[in-house]
């Protein structure tokens, strides 16, 4: 009775670890550079950002230093690389980019791995003029709200009336003006006034 106990304590300890064995080991590498990728693309938006013209865009094409490199999109909204000339990358996501640059490289190259990073947004900008410490143009950064766009002025000057600011957009055509009230959205108050700024926004600090 004791010897047969044993021996199916035994088996079934043998089987337990046999199951053990087929579970399929997790690189904690990989899932950690994929966390970070996909963590990336979530913060910075640059998943869903449409290249433009006179962005800054670096292409890296694994193993072949002749065709990586760091260029800008021209007005025509085109890249130039070897072995594919011209390519349309206006209107296009940095994925979308490499997906297309991979397909035209498998002709010339086994396998190509393209990878596509927007290294300077220049076609989407936004002003602020006025009474700021620096007025100027900003590039504009996926889901930036006006508030976010004063705080890269540099501050206000003494003469600012920050319960007077506004956003001059261009709609259908006209020109119109959307009150901003600095005082009381930062005390959490009128946030409907913090709007989502659009290319070519100017901020106006009276």
């Amino acid at each position: 009775m004791i010897k047969s106990l044993c021996t199916m304590m035994l088996g079934c300890a043998f089987l337990a670890g046999w199951l053990c064995a087929q579970e399929p080991v997790k690189n904690p590498g990989e899932a950690s550079l994929a966390g970070a990728a996909e963590t990336r693309a979530k913060t910075t938006g640059e998943a869903e950002y449409k290249i433009g013209p006179q962005d800054v865009l670096r292409i890296d094409v694994w193993k072949e230093p002749d065709i990586s490199r760091t260029i800008p999109v021209r007005p025509d909204g085109k890249v130039s690389l070897p072995l594919l000339n011209d390519l349309q990358a206006a209107g296009l996501t940095t994925m979308e980019l490499a997906a297309s640059i991979t397909e035209g490289l498998k002709k010339y190259i086994n396998s190509p791995q393209v990878t596509v990073t927007l290294t300077e947004i220049n076609s989407r900008r936004v002003y602020c003029n006025g009474e700021v410490t620096r007025p100027g143009a900003l590039a504009l950064l996926p889901n930036m709200t006006a508030l976010q766009a004063l705080s890269s002025c540099g501050g206000f000057t003494q003469f600012a009336k920050i319960k007077s600011i506004y956003i001059l957009r261009l709609e259908n055509g006209k020109q119109v003006q959307h009150p901003f009230n600095y005082k009381e959205v930062v005390k959490g108050k009128k946030p409907e006034d913090n709007i989502t700024l659009q290319p070519g926004d100017v901020i106006v600090v009276p």
